[in-house]
């Protein structure tokens, strides 16, 4: 047993100390104020902003724009939570943050992307940069310009060197990968004719699904978010002619006309739809899937039975993007969501692989050429390189901390001493600010 827990504390300092050596320099914050001009302002009126990283060498000519996650909301009242935070201000976001995962500046943590300009936009219009209304509430005095957003911030960058971009690359991470779905060919026509342009998914892939008491309060919650932004001449036409604009918030039913390549990274029981979509507070009314939804390792069969099912209808939904050699997958059966911003899922020696291949290498493989990768993994519990998320049941459900295990005696005291050292071990998980039970 002691040489056990030796083994172990031994693990977590190597693993403490690549996170340190991972930390980057923090990133500073640019705000767009040429686009309050055209109307692309936040939520509450603000600019929109953005952190950039330049890029140098090799990679001088080459763009990563990844978008910040972090739900949506669906009215006015939700909205105007939002307007005083992060999620709908510039003036609430940090000013500074530190780049890691698919963002990190250094090679042996990001070998493939490490050198490019590297951009993080900030999320503050509530609707995945879809929204479009263009008279502003004067009794709210919210603002729902999350198209204009877009572009703005996209014209932004081009201006800054991104108009000569040899490769490009859009992606993010919840709200942000279904912003890379939704504006993945529009992203493609912004950039220059020639430069090899493809788009990433990481946790975006949203599925209509029923819950646990047979209702589909997803699909209200999307048609509401899609309804008070005014988002849906915004949606992709191929949806929306023949669908409701709320059916086009969901990937499974445009994707598959998504011209420009793109890779999706998603857990098949991403714990956001989980807790979100198949077992939201307002389904289970007794809190039978409490326990369950905060540590698969706590489910009942029954539970583990209905999650199953939940697997299989997701593999179905994102199943008609697969018969292309464009498009890659990387669907792990792990209990967590957002995998691309966090190192510990991105590239560290304990990883999360499918085929014994990290997603860093799946992702820059795909991206260059060098090999296709489309793999789905085999169901919960076969894959032991798993980071499954549970969550602390005395902290506060938005929050953005949650911890990631492989084993219940795992010692987090170190991580913590590293997170609070200054490395955001936990920072972009992209939690929703909104539950259905709430």
């Amino acid at each position: 047993m002691a040489g056990a827990r030796l083994g172990q504390w031994l693990f977590v300092l190597v693993c403490a100390v690549m996170l340190l050596k991972a930390a980057g320099l923090p990133v500073g914050i640019t705000y767009v104020h040429s686009a309050v001009a055209k109307g692309a302002v936040c939520l509450d009126g603000s600019p929109p902003a953005y952190h950039l990283d330049k890029g140098y060498g090799s990679g001088i000519n080459n763009w990563l724009v990844h978008i910040e996650g972090g739900g949506w909301c669906n009215n006015i009242t939700t909205c105007l939570v939002r307007k005083n935070n992060r999620l709908g201000s510039s003036k609430k976001m940090l000013k500074e943050i530190a780049f890691s995962g698919i963002l990190n500046g250094r090679h042996m943590f990001n070998p493939d992307f490490y050198n490019w300009n590297r951009v993080k936009v900030r999320y503050c219009d509530g609707a995945s940069f879809t929204g479009d209304v263009a008279a502003v509430n004067l009794a709210t005095g919210l603002f729902f310009r999350g198209a204009r957003i877009f572009r703005a911030v996209i014209e932004d960058l081009l201006a800054k060197g991104m108009g000569k971009a040899k490769n490009a690359m859009l992606s993010g991470c919840s709200a942000g990968g279904l912003a890379s779905i939704l504006h993945c060919d529009n992203f493609h026509a912004l950039l220059p004719v020639g430069a090899k342009v493809k788009c990433v998914s990481d946790a975006g892939y949203f599925i209509n699904a029923k819950d646990v008491s047979g209702a589909r309060h997803v699909e209200q919650f999307f048609s509401q978010v899609v309804a008070t932004h005014g988002s849906g001449k915004n949606l992709p036409p191929s949806c929306t002619s023949k669908l409701s604009p709320g059916l086009c918030f969901f990937p499974q039913y445009f994707a598959s006309q998504i011209r420009t390549p793109m890779f999706y990274v998603n857990a098949a029981y991403d714990s956001w739809q989980i807790k979100n979509i198949l077992a939201p507070g307002v389904a289970d009314p007794h809190g039978t899937w409490q326990n369950c939804k905060l540590d698969i390792t706590h489910c009942k069969p029954t539970q583990l039975k209905t999650m199953q099912d939940f697997r299989a209808q997701f593999l179905s939904a994102i199943g008609g993007v697969s018969g292309s050699r464009s498009k890659g997958m990387f669907i792990d059966s792990c209990y967590a969501h957002c995998q691309t911003e966090l190192q510990e899922t991105w590239l560290m020696p304990d990883s999360p692989v499918l085929n014994k291949t990290t997603i860093a290498k799946a992702v820059g493989d795909w991206f260059y050429d060098r090999t296709p990768f489309q793999k789905i993994d085999c169901p919960y519990p076969c894959n032991p390189t798993c980071h499954n998320r549970n969550f602390d049941p005395n902290h506060h459900q938005h929050s953005n901390f949650a911890k990631m295990s492989r084993k219940k005696e795992f010692p987090w005291l170190l991580l913590i001493f590293v997170h609070l050292l200054g490395f955001p071990i936990f920072h972009g998980c992209c939690w929703s600010s909104f539950d259905f039970g709430v």
